[in-house]
């Protein structure tokens, strides 16, 4: 082929090609990148400074991620999208649940994909990624289980980020039989609950330690042992579920994995009973959260707010405040998303006259 033949793009990339090879064979070499500009610049090098100290707290290991609470039992339209709304004001790295995020309670598989389209709907108003993690009342019967596993696949699962590790639990991790009689007996309990509660309180499922504790599995124990023991020298380890199965004393409790935290860092945290408490056990901190929009007291009673738990991650481990959606205002000074017209504290003008 003769020199004028050769397509000019080609031509043009062979002499693009010779000139580096070239300048490779001469010995010269790319301008060094510039050096980045630092963090943080001031005119004053010498004296006296009208600032504390230079040690900024922003250290590239550090991050905060928000968790939201239960917003089903008891539904009140508008709240989760405020707490949605401020986050994305206040922009965590991701964001978190503690569960009950659908109704459910149904084996109507369109139905409950309706309502799970309708809740991912409103999470993807914020910025950040959203992580699932299972309540009853997303959970509550095998054919829940299904659509859960078709559209999100582990039902319990692990993530690390910035060397901290995140174990989410399944609480209704039932075997399928008895999952399938809790439902019964749940549909039985709620039905004779709208018309007689004094006679809803005296059946099997009210009765059940599961309505209140949940279960683990043993080979979801086993999934979280194998877990810690690859991880044995992470900064922290946060245990994210729903309800409080660390209260359950037999071996379909929290044990095995609770022994296994043993002599590391940790953080428990969970939600179900829509009412804020905390406490210190084997010396790490357990808190069960309130709520982000579902049933609760309006009356002022401690542990009853409507709030997202805000976690910054540091070097010395997590720095953990509740932000309450009526106290996150705007640019304008006003509770995003409408948030005024709702009772997201007590004693407000659109709040329940409280009963005694």
């Amino acid at each position: 082929m003769s020199v004028l033949s050769i397509p000019a793009a080609a031509w043009r990339a062979g002499l693009a090609l010779s000139a580096a090879l070239a300048l490779s064979a001469s010995g010269a070499q790319a301008r060094p990148p510039a050096k980045p500009a630092a963090a943080f610049e001031a005119p004053i090098a010498q004296g006296p400074k009208p600032w504390t100290h230079e040690r900024f707290d922003d250290a590239p290991q550090s991050f905060s991620f928000a968790v939201v609470a239960d917003l089903e039992s008891g539904y009140r339209p508008g709240v989760f999208e405020v707490a949605v709304a401020e986050l994305s004001l206040l922009r965590p790295a991701f964001i978190m649940t503690v569960g009950d995020m659908i109704e459910g309670g149904v084996e109507d598989e369109a139905e409950l994909e309706r309502q799970w389209t309708a809740f991912n709907a409103m999470v993807a108003r914020a910025p950040a990624p959203f992580f699932h993690v299972a309540g009853n009342h997303d959970m509550v019967n095998l054919t829940q289980r299904k659509v859960w596993e078709r559209r999100y696949g582990r039902r319990y699962y692990h993530f690390l980020y910035k060397d901290v590790l995140f174990l989410v639990l399944d609480t209704e991790d039932y075997p399928d039989a008895k999952m399938a009689e809790i439902s019964r007996e749940r549909t039985a309990y709620l039905a004779r609950k709208k018309v007689d509660l004094a006679a809803a309180r005296k059946l099997p499922y009210a009765a059940r330690s599961e309505t209140k504790t949940g279960e683990i599995s043993q080979a979801q124990s086993a999934y979280f042992e194998k877990v810690l023991a690859d991880h044995p020298k992470v900064r922290w380890t946060v245990a994210i579920m729903h309800k409080p199965v660390y209260a359950r004393s037999d071996g379909l409790g929290f044990g095995r994995i609770e022994q296994a935290l043993q002599g590391r860092r940790y953080t428990v945290l969970n939600g179900h009973l829509h009412h804020y408490a905390y406490a210190e056990r084997k010396g790490q901190d357990y808190i069960m959260l309130g709520t982000t929009g579902g049933e609760r007291a309006f009356d002022g009673s401690r542990g009853y707010l409507d709030h997202v738990m805000w976690i910054t991650m540091g070097a010395d481990g997590p720095s953990i405040a509740n932000l309450r959606l009526d106290g996150v205002l705007d640019k304008t000074g006003e509770i995003p998303a409408g948030g005024a017209a709702l009772c997201l504290g007590s004693g407000g003008p659109n709040c329940p006259v409280p009963t005694h």
